[in-house]
C-alpha cells in the first residue's frame, strides 16, 4: 500500500473535518443576532374566564336590551346533563352511532337565556322578508353581520342560520310566513349549520 504524500494526509484531514465543524457554533438562518428559542413552558397562561366575560361585555354593549332581559331573568339553579345511555338493541344502537355528528355543545342557562332573547328578536325584525337579499338587508339593521349569515333551500322557504357576535350561541331559522328562528348550541363538529352526513 502507498503511503500518501504529507499535504495530501493534510488535506484529507482537512476535509473530513468540514462536516463535523459546520454543526457546531453555527446559526440558522440569516438574523445573526437571533436569540435562542423561548421554552414553551414560560409562555403566560391563556385566561378564558377573562376571555369569555370579555365576550360578554362586548355582546351586552351591542345589544343592551338582550342583556337587561338576561340581567333581570331570575336565576335558576343549573341543571347537570343527564348522561344519555347507549340504547341497548344493536340496529337502535348503529342508527345513534350514524347520527353522532349531529351532536351539540351543551348551553349553560345564560347562554339559552340569550340565544331565546335574540330568536324573538329576530323573528319580529324579518316580518315580511321572503328572500335572501331583505334578509340580510333586515340582520344587518338588527346588528347579525350579513357576511356570516349562511342561507340555504329547505324545499318550502329558505333557511337561515349563523352564530350571534361574540357571547351568543347560534341561530337557525327559516323565511315562512311568519318566519322562524331558534336558538340553539354550536355542533361539536363545528360550525352552526348542521353537519351533512354521517356513516
Amino acid at each position: 500500500m502507498k503511503r500518501l504524500a504529507p499535504a495530501m494526509t493534510g488535506v484529507a484531514a482537512l476535509l473530513l473535518s468540514l462536516p463535523l465543524a459546520a454543526g457546531c457554533g453555527t446559526l440558522v438562518g440569516d438574523d445573526t443576532g437571533a436569540s435562542p428559542p423561548r421554552d414553551a413552558s414560560s409562555a403566560p397562561a391563556i385566561d378564558h374566564a377573562a376571555q369569555v366575560k370579555a365576550a360578554k361585555a362586548a355582546h351586552d354593549r351591542k345589544f343592551p336590551e338582550v342583556a337587561k332581559i338576561c340581567a333581570d331573568a331570575p336565576a335558576k339553579p343549573s341543571e347537570e346533563p343527564t348522561p344519555s345511555e347507549a340504547p341497548t338493541d344493536p340496529w337502535a344502537r348503529r342508527v345513534a352511532e350514524n347520527h353522532a355528528y349531529k351532536a351539540q355543545a351543551r348551553l349553560d342557562d345564560d347562554a339559552r337565556c340569550r340565544g331565546d332573547a335574540h330568536a324573538r328578536r329576530i323573528t319580529a325584525g324579518l316580518e315580511g322578508v321572503h328572500d335572501e337579499k331583505a334578509l340580510r338587508s333586515a340582520l344587518g339593521r338588527l346588528g347579525y353581520p350579513p357576511e356570516t349569515v349562511e342561507v340555504y333551500g329547505t324545499g318550502a322557504a329558505p333557511g337561515f342560520t349563523f352564530g350571534i357576535p361574540d357571547a351568543g350561541p347560534c341561530i337557525t331559522g327559516t323565511l315562512t310566513d311568519p318566519a322562524k328562528a331558534e336558538a340553539h348550541a354550536h355542533y361539536v363538529e363545528g360550525g352552526c349549520m348542521e353537519p351533512k352526513g354521517g356513516h
